[in-house]
């Protein structure tokens, strides 16, 4: 007989209650408990419930709390014991499937586990063709675990693993990839055993990964020439360009348990973080001349919460990378309405494969309505309406800063007429406006966006005799009265940059007591330190949305300008301009100061004693001595 289970809502009302209480973000909190931040975030979410091991943790540290949260220690104590129910039978178990619910991938775990897998190849082939055959390995794996989590939901509904298996077969509509037996991952890895027919046994390992990425592709047409772009059993001049001993290697890292990639045990895009992860450490020259160029996940919750997406609405990203932008607006939706009738209906164009690949997947993986494109959106854009541009109701993109690879016909002989009838060229040096332009004129008559571009595109040419062509047009968006807010980010945010970053918010129909205004905001001093780069807290990112929807002035963060006012700043949109920032005040323990001031006093009475003898050698008096 099964025993009790605990009510979702009461672990996660506590521990809501219990970061309240204390003051504590999630990421704190989670820091304090020994778990990662998307852990805790489930937890209150209610998308995954602590294990076992992650209960014993919570109870250790509220009883270290004290007295002042004995009711807290009470009212724990009456949720345990916390243990699941019997499964059915068939189903594929959560430990089986080797993760227990609570323990999500963190985005160092991530990095480590792409870092090994890094190794494992290294020397067979040069670092910057790493990402060829990790990802489609990272690909294999998370449509397997994927395919298993839905497998075991198909199993809940029918009772048992073989019916549930006559019906997946009789119609594959209802997994979002459907996988052939031989394809998954634990006939892969050799964790489970698969009768290969007379003749079709692959010879070599490298010949079973790419007879195993083929039969996925064939069985899910939207994945063709999509993941099966590399033969992982190709030989040149009688080598193997990958060899089945370097293969097994990452195929065994990713077989460990604590590695698994299903719906609930890593984040939304974390193909794309692998992705990012890859091209930064191992192709980062190669990534950047390629326009590679990510969005921190704290930046693009921004977005999410700044253009505020509403049931229905179409949204774009010109320059989708993995789809993470898109993902998120839905996500925020979700977690802003709870019940989503009418979902968003998500497009996106990608230039480059391998990001085009990973936003595809995204996209079903979520059950996100959604269309991307693969294509150059500034010379060749692929969502029109007839002769013209497609318009949606929100864009959201981080299009690739100061790009110089554009001719001036692309802008002059525009058919779409997106820069000459707003501003006019931009230049050679920078298409940051340019871009802008383009999501103007992507934008639905009641449309609003939010866009990422370098701090310096804010003031070029302000201040400066003679015109300029970025100012002309930041001119041309002033007077229009398009820009709702521009907000400046902290410096070192991004991968492959340590400048800050600009957010521009446009809105083609502001609320009344906006029109004439523009709200700037100075968040250059709203981040955390990290190791290598900054970010912003969770809670900072939802209180910089919430200030801008609010439109108060706040001291040294928000100020609302007319434009008459930026006019006569020669069009300089630097939020800096019109907003100071307090430099952040860094709070260190008081032990640890006392420890490391004992340590330098130590360090110094060691010195003395050195010194003192080499100068009592050559014949001086050291320190008064007579």
């Amino acid at each position: 007989m099964a025993e009790r289970e605990t009510d979702t809502s009461d672990i996660r009302q506590l521990l809501t209650e219990l970061r309240k209480r204390l003051g504590f973000s999630q990421e704190k909190l989670a820091s304090e408990l020994g778990v990662s931040f998307p852990t805790v975030y489930r937890w209150e979410k209610g998308k995954s419930q602590p294990d076992t091991l992650a209960l014993q943790s919570i109870e250790r540290f509220i009883k270290g709390l004290g007295a002042p949260y004995a009711d807290l220690r009470e009212r724990f104590a009456l949720l345990r014991p916390f243990t699941t129910s019997r499964r059915p039978r068939g189903r594929p178990s959560k430990k089986a499937a080797g993760k227990e619910a609570g323990s999500a991938m963190d985005i160092k775990a991530m990095e480590n586990l792409l870092w090994k897998a890094a190794c494992s190849i290294r020397g067979e082939k040069d670092a910057p063709k790493f990402k060829d055959y990790i990802l489609p390995l990272l690909f294999i794996k998370r449509l397997s675990d994927v395919f298993e989590d839905e497998l075991a939901r198909l199993v809940e509904q029918f009772g048992d693993e073989a019916t549930a298996r006559t019906v997946l077969e009789a119609d594959h509509s209802l997994v979002r990839f459907y996988l052939p037996p031989e394809a998954t991952w634990p006939v892969l890895s050799g964790r489970q055993s698969f009768d290969w027919p007379e003749g079709k046994r692959p010879r070599t390992l490298g010949e079973q990964v790419t007879t195993t990425i083929r039969a996925i592709a064939k069985a899910n047409p939207s994945l063709q020439g999509v993941i099966d772009l590399v033969d992982f059993n190709e030989t040149r001049n009688g080598e193997r360009e990958i060899s089945d001993e370097a293969l097994s290697k990452v195929i065994e890292l990713l077989s460990q348990p604590k590695h698994r990639l299903g719906l609930k045990d890593v984040e939304p895009d974390f193909l794309g973080r692998a992705y990012e992860y890859l091209l930064r450490k191992f192709a980062e020259g190669q990534g950047q001349s390629a326009g590679e160029f990510f969005t921190p996940m704290e930046v693009g919750w921004l977005l999410a919460y700044l253009v505020a997406p509403r049931q229905g609405e179409e949204v774009y990203d010109p320059c989708t990378g993995s789809g993470g932008l898109l993902v998120k607006c839905q996500l925020a939706l979700k977690e802003r309405e709870k019940s989503v009738a009418r979902p968003l209906k998500l497009h996106g164009q990608e230039l480059t494969g391998s990001s085009f690949a990973i936003a595809r997947m995204n996209m079903v993986v979520h059950d996100m309505e959604g269309e991307i494109a693969r294509g150059n959106t500034m010379v060749n854009p692929k969502f029109l309406d007839g002769a013209s541009l497609k318009r949606f109701d929100l864009v959201v993109t981080n299009p690739m800063w100061n790009q110089k690879t554009f001719e001036p016909a692309t802008y002059e002989n525009d058919p779409y007429e997106r820069f000459s009838a707003r501003g006019g060229f931009a230049p050679a040096s920078s298409a940051d406006w340019g871009w802008l332009q383009h999501v103007h004129a992507s934008l639905k008559e009641r449309g609003r966006a939010a866009v990422v571009i370098d701090t310096g595109a804010a003031s070029r040419g302000s201040g400066n005799e003679g015109e300029n062509r970025e100012k002309v047009i930041r001119r041309w968006f002033v007077e229009n009265d398009l820009i709702e807010g521009v907000i400046l980010l902290p410096d070192n945010l991004f991968y492959n940059t340590t400048a800050a970053g600009l957010i521009v918010v446009l809105n083609n129909a502001k609320r009344e007591d906006r029109k004439g205004k523009i709200l700037f905001i100075n968040a250059s001093a709203e981040f955390q330190k990290g190791r290598p780069k900054n970010f912003l807290p969770e809670d900072t990112v939802k209180r910089l949305a919430q200030a801008f929807h609010e439109g108060k002035e706040v001291e040294h963060l928000l100020k609302v300008v007319a434009l008459e006012e930026i006019a006569a700043n020669d069009f300089n949109l630097s939020p800096s301009r019109y907003v100071t920032s307090l430099a952040p005040t860094e709070h260190r323990d008081i032990q640890t100061l006392l420890d490391e001031l004992a340590k330098h006093q130590r360090e110094a009475q060691v010195l003395d004693h050195q010194l003192a003898g080499i100068f009592t050698g050559l014949g001086y008096r050291w320190g008064g001595e007579a």
